[in-house]
């Protein structure tokens, strides 16, 4: 084993993927806790399995991200009561990036929604308890539905070969599916979801396992399709996903967050016509304006390391803010991140200053984000 388990890990309580005894084999030297579940964040270099992404194409376990499963007969107007997206615009076969609202508009989670049938959902959700939170508002609903966690593990296959990987494996059928829809196939006889997904910035796709005990073998399918690619496992990437604009839910936004705050209001559809939960405390915020915003932030200075803890943010001698995502991004040759501050320090050109825990303080500049491909080209390549 490279990893020690026994240095994060006593007992059972903490589960493990169905590629985790691969994640080891393939010398995976950190993880983490998410999802009550271990999380494989780095196997060798961080700028190098960053620069390896953007190059060529890697393979990344996030089986972490669990699924809540809605069925039922009710399951289409329930899952319609969790979110501002209109999903009666999601066709079956297709997926939406969509918040969870809670009644106050704070943001429950971000999950990535796949449509499989008429009345049959998967929320593929960050590091939260969607599971507990859809059953506790179902039970008062007066709504027919089932809620569970499903034996689906996804794993990520990332960058610029990603298609050549995927077409190998699944034929050119994969190739058609358009950004964030999906198809059920098998592979050797695994079951899986392939969608056109990731949380990268880059082209890719996510592999979704729908059987928990096959899961080194679809892991070592893989790495066989993509060794002429120069296929390799990585963490996630901090930088790139700074660089596409993509937040961190608990990090970027919390519950104690609403959209308008963190820059993602094209998820609420004011003309919905059913009511979800937070409604009238989204139409009550968007009305009066809010009086915080996450923005994207420049740091001067040498290169920096990712941020443990939300950096203090200052202006003049007052702390005003927190920056809640920074790192030194090698192809822009500059420290990026993400600032929570009063919309008066919210436009573009703003100098401030960042405190960080055990360099000090550094000048910063309010900058536009995303910082790299704002159009999304790439992904949608």
């Amino acid at each position: 084993m490279t990893f020690d388990m026994s240095l994060v890990q006593r007992g059972a309580r903490l589960r493990r993927s169905p590629y985790f005894e691969a994640t080891q084999r393939y010398g995976a030297e950190a993880y983490t806790v998410y999802n009550h579940m271990l999380f494989p964040i780095r196997f060798g270099d961080l700028e190098e399995e960053y620069r390896h992404l953007i190059r060529h194409v890697t393979l990344w376990d996030v089986a972490v991200e669990r699924q809540v499963e809605i069925t039922g007969p009710d399951a289409f107007a329930f899952t319609n009561l969790l979110t501002p997206r209109d999903l009666s615009r999601c066709a079956v076969g297709q997926g939406k990036y969509v918040v969870i609202t809670a009644d106050d508009g704070g943001i429950i989670n971000d999950p990535v929604l796949l449509r499989l049938g008429e009345n049959h959902f998967w929320l593929a959700v960050a590091d939260s308890d969607v599971l507990l939170w859809a059953r506790g508002v179902a039970l008062r609903s007066g709504l027919r539905v089932e809620i569970r966690e499903p034996d689906v593990s996804p794993l990520q296959v990332q960058g610029p070969k990603a298609k050549e990987v995927v077409s190998a494996l699944f034929g050119d059928a994969v190739l058609k599916l358009r950004y964030y829809w999906f198809l059920e196939t098998t592979l050797d006889g695994i079951p899986v979801v392939v969608t056109r997904t990731g949380w990268t910035g880059e082209a890719g796709y996510e592999i979704y396992l729908r059987d928990g005990s096959r899961g080194d073998e679809l892991w070592e399918r893989i790495m066989d399709a993509g060794k002429p690619h120069r296929i390799r496992p990585t963490g996630p990437s901090d930088i790139r996903r700074i660089e596409a604009g993509i937040l961190n839910w608990g990090a970027d936004m919390t519950p104690e967050n609403n959209v308008y705050e963190v820059g993602l209001d094209y998820l609420v559809d004011d003309d919905k016509k059913t009511d979800y939960i937070g409604r009238d405390a989204l139409e009550r915020i968007k009305a009066e304006g809010v009086k915080r915003k996450l923005v994207g932030i420049e740091i001067e200075g040498e290169r920096i390391e990712m941020n443990a803890v939300p950096w203090l943010v200052k202006s003049g001698g007052d702390t005003i803010g927190r920056c809640t995502s920074a790192i030194h991004s090698p192809r822009l040759r500059r420290n990026i991140g993400y600032a929570m501050v009063p919309v008066e320090y919210a436009a573009s050109g703003t100098q401030l200053r960042v405190k960080m825990s055990g360099i000090g303080e550094r000048r910063a500049t309010v900058v536009p984000k995303p910082f790299v491909d704002p159009g999304k080209a790439i992904p949608k390549s």
